[in-house]
């Protein structure tokens, strides 16, 4: 059946809720480049370990490459979780600092 829309309520849902982050994420780290670190963490925690991610991996890559552009000067508490490695792959497999979980259900409820 061509032009009808196969997403399910479900994935509607999903697909409001990673645009509506997304903007919020845009709006962040266009402001302030040392918020790529915890949205960074915060997306991969959500990708990796809830199986539910908060950005599609197009953003997830693009946020990769310019925290991988301005890595020298980003300044950021947990900023040591990464690695310039972790950014060329475009993934993560660290330990992940414990506020990023609370930090994670906060983006979520907006």
């Amino acid at each position: 059946m061509t032009g009808q829309n196969t997403q399910s309520p479900n994935q509607k849902k999903t697909s409001r809720s990673i645009s509506k982050i997304t903007k919020i994420m845009m709006d962040t780290i266009d402001n302030n480049d040392n918020m790529l670190v915890p949205w960074y963490l915060m997306a991969a925690y959500a990708y990796y370990i809830d199986d539910d991610p908060i950005l599609e991996d197009i953003m997830f890559d693009r946020l990769a490459k310019k925290l991988l552009k301005v890595w020298d000067t980003v300044e950021h508490q947990h900023k040591k979780f990464l690695t310039k490695d972790m950014l060329m792959a475009g993934t993560y497999l660290g330990e992940y600092p414990s506020r990023v979980e609370g930090a994670l259900l906060d983006i979520r409820r907006t």
